[in-house]
């Protein structure tokens, strides 16, 4: 169920491509403004003004504080739904007939990159390979700059497309990584497939997402993943990143290189995610059917001992589907130190959980050997 209050805008507090974050404060649940006493503290607000317009201080806005309220950590914020007093203009007349968020009072029309009325119809119609293009595969959205960092390090001029999955968050506007990576000119595109929206190309599923980054961005390389908030369970098969196993698949299917790059932690407290988490053993060992190469990087000590020790154990457990690929990681701490956003999984940064990023730059390395 949904948790609804208004709120009064207090101040912009930061703005990026396609969203607004305001500091708000809270109405009481009947409406009556807070006493003097008891004032509510502001509260973090994230609007995308594409769906809902501008909100200017003082203005009343309608929010969803579902997530606000259950504390959650990517989008534990309040989400603002609309505007009442400053409602968006219509949009102009135009192409697209594909809805995402479909059903949703939310729900927005916009224009496939595949569908008949797309400049791009004809070079897709037919389109049915990807003619051999490296695609690295995360289950998590904090990989996304690391992968790049470790393409970079080897091929600087690298052209790299993102295809987000609609397994995390739905508007890749929330992707403050994504906006920074785009503006330094790491990333040429992202490409939002399913009920993810907001790319600068829309694309009805990965495979057709995979097929414009490779006709329609002319990629080298392709990177799949979850957009941000990573939904877990505790259980075997309970977690969105299961889409990582299918994104190989599609892959294959399309004729690329898939690239399964391992979620690894040495400071997550849950024993799951210690070393290469069971979302990589689950989402490449069980969910995909299609060959991958798999690197894992040349850590040091115990636990890279470790990490190595689970990645053969992966690989061994698909009979010759996986292909263990060792990757020395020097160099790749300079390349991350470039990144242009700041690198955060699941609230830790490079100097808490150094492995994590290392691991998904090592894919990134070995995919531009693929090249």
């Amino acid at each position: 169920m949904i948790h609804w209050r208004a709120a009064t805008v207090l101040q912009v507090r930061s703005r990026w491509a396609g969203a607004v974050e305001y500091a708000v404060r809270l109405a009481h649940v009947d409406g009556v403004a807070a006493p003097e006493e008891g004032v509510e503290e502001p509260v973090r607000a994230l609007a995308y003004p594409d769906l809902v317009g501008e909100a200017q201080p003082g203005d009343t806005v309608l929010l969803n504080t579902s997530a606000l309220q259950r504390g959650l950590g990517t989008g534990g914020l309040a989400l603002v739904v609309a505007v009442p007093d400053r409602l968006p203009a219509d949009p102009p007349p135009g192409p697209g007939h594909v809805v995402k968020a479909r059903y949703t009072p939310l729900q927005a029309m916009v224009l496939g990159v595949d569908e008949q009325e797309s400049p791009h119809h004809e070079v897709l119609r037919e389109a049915d390979t990807v003619d051999g293009l490296p695609v690295v595969v995360a289950d998590l959205h904090s990989a996304l700059p690391a992968v790049i960092a470790g393409l970079r390090a080897e091929r600087p001029d690298v052209r790299v497309a993102y295809v987000m999955t609609d397994g995390g968050a739905l508007p890749v506007a929330f992707s403050r990584a994504v906006a920074g990576l785009r503006e330094a000119g790491w990333l040429a595109a992202a490409v939002t497939v399913g009920q993810s929206f907001g790319g600068d190309l829309e694309a009805v599923n990965v495979h057709t997402g995979l097929l414009a980054a490779a006709h329609v961005l002319h990629a080298d390389v392709a990177v799949v993943a979850q957009g941000p908030g990573n939904l877990g369970t505790g259980t075997r098969w309970g977690f969105s990143g299961t889409s990582a196993g299918e994104a190989v698949n599609a892959v294959h299917a399309l004729g690329g290189r898939a690239v399964a790059s391992l979620r690894v932690s040495e400071a997550d407290l849950r024993e799951r995610h210690r070393g290469v988490s069971h979302h990589s053993f689950t989402a490449y060992g069980r969910v995909a059917m299609a060959p991958a190469d798999v690197p894992v990087p040349r850590l040091e000590g115990a636990f890279g001992t470790g990490v190595l020790r689970q990645a053969r154990e992966l690989a061994q457990g698909s009979g010759g589907r996986l292909r263990l690929v060792e990757v020395d990681v020097d160099g790749l701490d300079a390349a991350l130190a470039t990144s242009p956003v700041r690198l955060s999984t699941m609230g830790r940064g490079l100097d808490a959980d150094r492995a994590s990023f290392v691991a998904a730059a090592a894919a990134g390395r070995h995919a531009a050997t693929l090249l």
